[in-house]
């Protein structure tokens, strides 16, 4: 398995099991709340990551841009998240309505 997918399915699974598991469960509407709990899953994926790649001279690779680990691993995670974020929110205010 590529490093680069390595990457994006630790974010994956972090954001899952954060967007469908904690948030639910401790957070709810709360946004004061959600951003805790989502800076604490974005701590989390990128130290799983760092275990992984820190001290490594690996390029990974995002279109035409070549980076380190910790720079990949957080621009994927972002662009994993924005989507699980609008979707959570909409439907954390649908049901506060």
């Amino acid at each position: 398995m590529s490093p680069e997918l390595t990457v994006v399915l630790i974010n994956g699974v972090v954001l899952l099991a954060c967007y469908l598991g904690v948030l639910p469960r401790w957070a709810g509407a709360d946004l004061r709340r959600i951003a805790v709990h989502d800076f604490m899953a974005t701590m989390v994926a990128l130290l799983i990551a760092a275990s992984l790649y820190q001290g490594t001279d690996l390029t990974f690779n995002l279109g035409p841009l070549a980076l380190n680990w910790f720079w990949f691993a957080l621009l994927t995670y972002f662009a994993l998240e924005l989507p699980l974020m609008y979707w959570y929110l909409s439907k954390a205010r649908q049901s506060a309505e």
